[in-house]
C-alpha cells in the first residue's frame, strides 16, 4: 500500500480501513513494521524449545517476530496431545468439525511433544531504557505468553543467568549452571542514517561523529552476545546504518577479540529470502573524522598524530579500519546490506554469525594501538640514570614513578555484574528517543578502561575465587564475570514497601519493582480454581505465581513456563532487572456466593487453559447471530424468559452454575457459521450475562466478522435505573442510589476487562486495592506507567501514527 498515512487518517473514503488498522492493532492482531526491519528474525532460524536473546528489543516489533518463533507449532502439538488425553479419559473432545489437511499436516510434523506439547523454548527481551522497556511490554502483553521475559539491562553489560545447579554425580558437590542461548539478537543502537527516505532529522542532525562515538558500545553488545552464545548459536548483527564504521567494523573487531574465524563464522545467508535485493558486504572502505577528514589507513592517522597532534582524532582506532590493513583476511563480503533505492525500502546492515568452539574475549585495549612498553631492563637503566644522592631510596621510587607511572585502579566490592550495573545505575536516558535518533555528544566519551573478569564458562570458579573483586566502577564490558549471589550482600538491598504500601519507590532512580512469588501447587486459591473449573490433572499446578513480597494472591494470579519459573527462582535477589513475565490468568472477583469460584480466568490466559478445563464450565456457540447478540449487548437478562432471547446456548447458560464458564466458539458449515475457532471468557451472574471483553476488543470483534461498528448496548444502566424507580418514594435521591447500586452489586453483575481500572487501575500492582495505597499515589503510579512510559514520539513509533 502506498498511499500516505496522512490521507489514510483523514480522507473518508479510507475510514473504515482506518478504524480496522486501529482496532486491530490495539488487541494484537496487526503490528505494523518497516519491511526491511522484519528480515533479522526470519534469518535466524528458530526452532521449537530454542531460547533466545534479544539485545535491544525496544519497541518490540522484532521481538514478536521471535515470540512468534519461539511459539512455532505449538497449536499443532498442544492439539494432538489434548485429543489423545480426551479420548484416554473418556471426555468430550471439541465438536469444530474434521481437521483441515494443513492441521493434519502440522499434527504429523509436530515432533517433540514433550510438557504436554506446549512450547519449551523462551525468549528474553531486554532493553537498557526503563521507559522503553515498558513500551515493550504494551506491545508484547497483546500476544499472551507465558514463555517472555522482560529485563532492563545495559546490554554491554548483560549479566549472566543463573539456572537450578545440577549435582555432578550422586553425592557429589552442586556445580553452577548458567543459561547458554541458542540465538541472539543485537539490533543495536546506531546513527540510523539508513532511514533518510522517512526521517528528516537524519539530514539536519547527521554526522561523522555518530558512528565514531557509537562503535565502542556496537562492539561490546556484539562480542557479549558471543559470549552468551551456545556453540553451533547464531548471533544476528544488524543496524539500520549504511556507514561500515558501524557494521563490517564492528564484526570484524568483535571476531578479533574472540579468537578469529576459527572460533567466530560468517554465514553465507546468500541463498535464503531469494526474493531479497541485497549487496555483499563491504572489504574495504575509508573513515571519516569527526572534522570531516578521510583517512584510508590506521598508519595515516598515526603519522597525522605524530606531526600535529591528536585534535579531531581522539575517537578514531585501529579497529575501525579494514581488518585486511592488518593482514587479516576475513569474508566480510557474506555480511548483507539492503539499499533503499533496491526495492523501495529504509536501509539497513545484517550480519549471521555463528560461535564453532568457546571463545575468552581479549581485553578490548590490547586491540587499541598503544605506545611500546619499556622492558625491565631498559626501566632499571633509566631508573639508574636518574640524578639522585644514592642514599634515600625514596628516591629510587621517585625516580620509577617518573619513568612508569602507576596505574590507579578503584577498588571494587565483589558484586555481581547485575548488581554493580544496579548500583552505579545504568543512564536511564536512552540514546534516543526513537532508537534510530541519538545525540552524538551523548555516547562522546567512551572510557577505555578494561576491568578485570573471571571469564565466563561453564564451570564453577576456580576454589578461592569466588570473592574475587573486580575494579570499580567498570566502564561498559563485553568480558563479564558470571552472576554471583554471595557477592550481592556488600550491596543495599531495594527498600521494601513500607507499612505494606506497594507505591513506586526509587532507589538511586531505579525504580522499584515487585518481586516474582511463586505459589505451592497445594495452596488453598490453587485447590478451588482446579475444583470449579475440574482442571485435568495434566496441567503443569507449580507455574502460578503473583508479583508482591507477601507472596499471598490478593487480585491476580499469573502463569509462566517452566523455564520462565527456573530463572525467576534461581535469580530472586540476585539484582537482575526483571520487569515482566506471565500472563495474567486469574483475577479474583468479589463474589458473596460461597459455591462460587472467586477466580475468573482473564483473556489473556484463556488460550492457554481452555483444553484443561472440564465441561461443567463450558459454554458451546456456533451461530452467527448468537455470538453478535453477545458483542453488542452487555449484561443480558438471564432469569426470568431472559434466556430465550440468547438463542442457542440459552438453555445451557440457564442452568450453569454462577461464576466464570469457557465460551467455545466451534466452526461450521453455512452461512451462519464460523470458519474458525475461538475461546472467549463468559461470566454467568446471578441475573444476568456477559462476555469479559473490553469494549475495545468488541468494536474490534464486531468490525472484523461483521463488518459493522454499531454501539454497544450497556443494560446494567438500564438495570439501574430501574433500581432507582424501585426505591420507596420517601427515600432522598442519595439513599436510592445507594440502594440501587447494593442491589447490583449483589447480583453480581461483574464489569467488563475493559473498565477494570475501577477496581484495580491498570498499570498498578496487583494487590493496590488490597493493601490501600492512597489514592494520590496510584494515580502518579497509573501516569508514569501507562501515559508517560510512551511519550508522544514513542507513542507515533509504537502505532505508526494510524
Amino acid at each position: 500500500m502506498t498511499t500516505p498515512k496522512n490521507v489514510v487518517r483523514k480522507f473518508p473514503p479510507f475510514k473504515s480501513f482506518q478504524q480496522f488498522l486501529v482496532s486491530e492493532t490495539s488487541v494484537g492482531n496487526i503490528s505494523r513494521q518497516e519491511v526491511v526491519s522484519m528480515i533479522p528474525p526470519l534469518l535466524m532460524d528458530i526452532k521449537p524449545g530454542m531460547t533466545v536473546l534479544d539485545l535491544c528489543a525496544a519497541p518490540g516489533s522484532k521481538a514478536a517476530q521471535l515470540i512468534e518463533m519461539v511459539h512455532g507449532g505449538e497449536e499443532a502439538r498442544t492439539r494432538k496431545v489434548i485429543r489423545k488425553m480426551k479420548l484416554d479419559e473418556g471426555r468430550e473432545t471439541s465438536p469444530d468439525g474434521d481437521l483441515t489437511q494443513e492441521q493434519i499436516k502440522d499434527e504429523e510434523e509436530s515432533g517433540n511433544l514433550s510438557d504436554q506439547g506446549r512450547t519449551t523454548g523462551l525468549l528474553i527481551a531486554n532493553d537498557a531504557d526503563y521507559k522503553r522497556a515498558h513500551m515493550l511490554i504494551h506491545q508484547m502483553k497483546r500476544l499472551n505468553s507465558p514463555n517472555l521475559i522482560v529485563t532492563n539491562h545495559d546490554a554491554t553489560m548483560f549479566p549472566s543467568i543463573k539456572l537450578a545447579p545440577e549435582p555432578v554425580k550422586e553425592g557429589g558437590q552442586l556445580r553452577n549452571k548458567y543459561l547458554k542461548f541458542d540465538r541472539i539478537l543485537a539490533d543495536v543502537p546506531c546513527s540510523g542514517d539508513g532511514t533518510s527516505r522517512k526521517n528528516v532529522n537524519v539530514w539536519k542532525d547527521w554526522n561523522p561523529g555518530n558512528a565514531l562515538g557509537l562503535f565502542s558500545t556496537q562492539l561490546r553488545i556484539l562480542v557479549r552476545a558471543l559470549q552468551m552464545l551456545k556453540v553451533g548459536g547464531r548471533v544476528i548483527y544488524s543496524t539500520c546504518s549504511m556507514n561500515p564504521v558501524e557494521n563490517e567494523a564492528v564484526v570484524a573487531a568483535a571476531i578479533a577479540r574472540c579468537g578469529g574465524m576459527s572460533k567466530v563464522g560468517i554465514i553465507d545467508c546468500s541463498s535464503d529470502l531469494p526474493k531479497l535485493k541485497r549487496r555483499q558486504g563491504l572489504t574495504a572502505w575509508k573513515v571519516m573524522d569527526k572534522q570531516g577528514r578521510i583517512w584510508s589507513s590506521w598508519q595515516e592517522v598515526e603519522e597525522e598524530k605524530a606531526m600535529n597532534g591528536e585534535e579531531g582524532l581522539g575517537r578514531l582506532s585501529e579497529s575501525m579500519f579494514p581488518p585486511t590493513a592488518m593482514g587479516v583476511a576475513l569474508p566480510l563480503d557474506r555480511c548483507m546490506r539492503i539499499y533503499g533505492h533496491l526495492q523501495d525500502t529504509g536501509g539497513f546492515f545484517i550480519t549471521v554469525l555463528e560461535k564453532k568452539t568457546e571463545i575468552k574475549a581479549r581485553p578490548e585495549a590490547e586491540l587499541k594501538q598503544t605506545e611500546p612498553q619499556p622492558s625491565i631492563i631498559d626501566v632499571v637503566g633509566d631508573i639508574e640514570a636518574q640524578p639522585t644522592n644514592g642514599t634515600n631510596p625514596i628516591e629510587k621510587i621517585e625516580a620509577l614513578d617518573d619513568v612508569a607511572p602507576p596505574s590507579i585502579n578503584d577498588d571494587a566490592e565483589g558484586v555481581s555484574a547485575a548488581a554493580r550495573q544496579n548500583k552505579a545505575n545504568a543512564p536511564s536516558t536512552s540514546t534516543t528517543a526513537i532508537k534510530r535518533e541519538r545525540d552524538a555528544e551523548a555516547d562522546a566519551e567512551m572510557s577505555n578502561k578494561r576491568p578485570k573478569f573471571r571469564d565466563e564458562v561453564d564451570d564453577p570458579a576456580p576454589q578461592g575465587s569466588e570473592d574475587r573483586q573486580v575494579h570499580y566502577p567498570p566502564p561498559p564490558v563485553a568480558v563479564l564475570a558470571a552472576t554471583r549471589p554471595e557477592t550481592i550482600a556488600s550491596l543495599p538491598s531495594p527498600p521494601a514497601p513500607l507499612n505494606g504500601n506497594n507505591a513506586h519507590f526509587k532507589k538511586n532512580k531505579q525504580p522499584y519493582e515487585e518481586p516474582f512469588i511463586y505459589l505451592s501447587p497445594s495452596h488453598p486459591d490453587l485447590d478451588s480454581i482446579a475444583s470449579f473449573y475440574t482442571l485435568s490433572p495434566s496441567f503443569p499446578p507449580d507455574r502460578f505465581m503473583v508479583r508482591n513480597a507477601s507472596g499471598i494472591p490478593a487480585k491476580t494470579i499469573y502463569y509462566t513456563s517452566a523455564l520462565a519459573r527456573d530463572i525467576l527462582v534461581s535469580n530472586a535477589n540476585s539484582g537482575i532487572k526483571f520487569v515482566h513475565c506471565g500472563v495474567k490468568m486469574f483475577v479474583k472477583q468479589d463474589v458473596q456466593a460461597a459455591d462460587v469460584c472467586r477466580w475468573r480466568i482473564q483473556s489473556e490466559g484463556l488460550p492457554v487453559l481452555e483444553a484443561w478445563v472440564g465441561e461443567s464450565r463450558v459454554v458451546r456457540l456456533t451461530s452467527r447471530k448468537t455470538l453478535r447478540g453477545l458483542l453488542v449487548e452487555m449484561f443480558p437478562k438471564v432469569d426470568g424468559e431472559g434466556w430465550r432471547a440468547l438463542g442457542e446456548i440459552g438453555e445451557r447458560v440457564r442452568d450453569i452454575g454462577m461464576g466464570c464458564c469457557v465460551l467455545k466458539v466451534e466452526k461450521g458449515e453455512g452461512e451462519d457459521s464460523f470458519s474458525e475457532r475461538m475461546v472467549l471468557p463468559l461470566w454467568r451472574s446471578m441475573h444476568s450475562l456477559n462476555l469479559m471483553l473490553p469494549k475495545e476488543d468488541r468494536k474490534a470483534m464486531l468490525l472484523r466478522l461483521y463488518n459493522e461498528d454499531t454501539p454497544l448496548q450497556d443494560h446494567s444502566k438500564e438495570r439501574f435505573a430501574k433500581q432507582r424507580l424501585k426505591s420507596e418514594p420517601n427515600e432522598d435521591d442519595e439513599v436510592a442510589e445507594a440502594r440501587a447500586k447494593a442491589e447490583i452489586k449483589s447480583q453480581l453483575i461483574i464489569k467488563t476487562e475493559g473498565e477494570e481500572d475501577d477496581i484495580a487501575p491498570a498499570g498498578l500492582d496487583d494487590e493496590d486495592a488490597d493493601l490501600g495505597v492512597d489514592e494520590d499515589i496510584k494515580a502518579e503510579r497509573e501516569d508514569e506507567r501507562e501515559d508517560n512510559i510512551l511519550p508522544d514520539t514513542l507513542k507515533e513509533e509504537l502505532e505508526g501514527e494510524i
